[in-house]
């Protein structure tokens, strides 16, 4: 006959055992609050989506109505034709592509010289860097306008582009990043007659993807949807961008037809979001980075 000896549970384990219900109800919450979250998020783009393809009797319709009755595909031709979408188009892409080229390598070639690079007055570089963070960009339009038109630049790609090329919050994201990397690569290729430039490329770049993808595609939407600035100094269609153009389609008529301004401002995102959406693990990665010790 076997004899089963039955030993108490450590007070800890029975207290585990009595516990699963509050665990899951912490989670049901915590999901509800996620849920909660996304839901404030995406309602406006999903209004934004439906209204655009909505005739103007819907939009105004109450009770609010999410989904359409007919579709009125309509809109999204209104949009592209109402004003010069397709320069706009193009002045966007051209504004946005060297603007941000400007900026990332700027923050980039600034954060590794202030890591890598022995000079006077580093930290207080460094100082002043942050001391950029706090002023707010409204600040510097005077003085940007008036140095730009003095160089007779208004009105003008880079007039748009260079003034915008500084960039504090960069620099200090990449700094932040680099002071992480291991040094002992650093040093490797240092014995092996790596100069600066080749062991910014072929060493410090490739282990800082992550962080480098997270602040390019910042600085992509920052000057996609830029308004003021080229609002300033864009004085016709030449130059003019996406979001003056949405400006125009609200006030191209007497009375707006949302609609069209809403399939104007959903031609005006979809880039974004696809770019969003290839690289979501990257910015996740990359605003995360140094958060967590291996």
């Amino acid at each position: 006959m076997t004899v089963i000896n039955r030993q108490p549970l450590p007070a800890g384990a029975a207290r585990s055992r009595r516990m699963p219900w509050q665990s899951w109800l912490g989670l049901a919450v915590q999901y509800a609050l996620v849920a909660g979250v996304v839901l404030l998020i995406c309602a406006p783009l999903f209004w934004m989506l439906t209204a655009s393809v909505k005739t103007r009797q819907e939009i105004y319709t109450l009770p609010i109505s999410w989904l359409p009755e007919t579709y009125a595909w309509e809109n999204f031709r209104q949009a592209w034709t109402a004003v010069p979408f397709e320069r706009y188009f193009v002045n966007s892409i051209v504004t946005t592509s060297l603007g941000s080229l400007l900026k990332v390598t700027n923050g980039v070639l600034a954060a590794y010289a202030l890591v890598f690079l022995d000079f006077p007055k580093k930290n207080l570089i460094f100082l002043g860097i942050l001391a950029a963070l706090m002023v707010p960009e409204q600040v510097t339009l005077i003085p940007n306008y008036v140095l730009v038109s003095e160089l007779g630049w208004v009105n003008s790609y880079q007039g748009i582009i260079i003034p915008g090329g500084g960039v504090a919050f960069g620099t200090f994201l990449m700094r932040q990043h680099f002071l992480t990397l291991p040094r002992e690569v650093i040093e490797a290729a240092r014995m092996d007659g790596a100069g600066n430039l080749r062991m910014l490329w072929s060493v410090v770049l490739p282990m800082s993807r992550p962080t480098l993808v997270a602040f390019v595609l910042i600085t992509v939407v920052e000057k996609w949807n830029d308004y003021v600035w080229p609002l300033l100094i864009a004085t016709d269609d030449t130059v003019r961008t996406l979001p003056l153009g949405l400006q125009q389609l609200q006030n191209s008529e007497g009375q707006t037809q949302w609609g069209v301004v809403m399939a104007g401002a959903v031609l005006v995102i979809v880039p974004v979001l696809g770019l969003f959406v290839w690289a979501q693990r990257h910015i996740v990665e990359g605003l995360t980075a140094g958060s967590v010790k291996g």
